[in-house]
């Protein structure tokens, strides 16, 4: 099975948290369950993912839970209308991002997102997300996604280099 992210066009590729044209970034990868109508991710922090000695950094969390729910809201479009994300590569970003930290999350487990699309309508897919480490729910999030067209970013966007 190949990760969402993997359909993502180069010119949408480039994300920190899930983009797999940057070198830096985390590559996250998620994967869709079309049976249970849910997207996963593992995750492994590093220790200079830290906020205090012990526990993972919340803005790491946060980003993971975003890239997690955009990646999740293409493939729960892309199931809804019987797309193929090969044929048609869809893009989502973020219009809004809400994230509960329920529990400080510890440093050292593998990292699992679960993301379900609570709506998808039009441009516009809703995912709920949330974020476990040894199998303890730690971080919940909610993020309202738009979806990009081609021509997206516009030719006088600024370039990195």
């Amino acid at each position: 099975m190949k990760a969402i992210q993997l359909y993502y066009p180069p010119e949408w590729a480039h994300c920190y948290g899930c983009g797999y044209l940057n070198p830096m970034g985390l590559h996250l990868k998620t994967y869709w369950d079309k049976e249970r109508k849910e997207s996963r991710t593992a995750f492994a922090p590093s220790p200079h993912h830290t906020a205090i000695p012990g526990f993972v950094y919340g803005g790491l969390l946060a980003s993971l839970v975003d890239c997690h729910s955009t990646a999740t809201a293409a493939a729960a479009k892309a199931d809804a209308e019987g797309l193929d994300l090969e044929k048609t590569p869809l893009r989502f970003v973020t219009a809004s991002l809400k994230v509960d930290y329920l529990k400080p999350t510890p440093l050292g487990p593998e990292l699992v997102l679960v993301g379900r699309a609570r709506e998808v309508k039009g441009k516009k897919v809703v995912v709920d997300t949330e974020l476990f480490a040894d199998g303890l729910l730690t971080v919940r999030g909610e993020a309202v996604l738009v979806q990009i067209t081609e021509g997206f970013p516009p030719a006088s966007a600024p370039t990195s280099g």
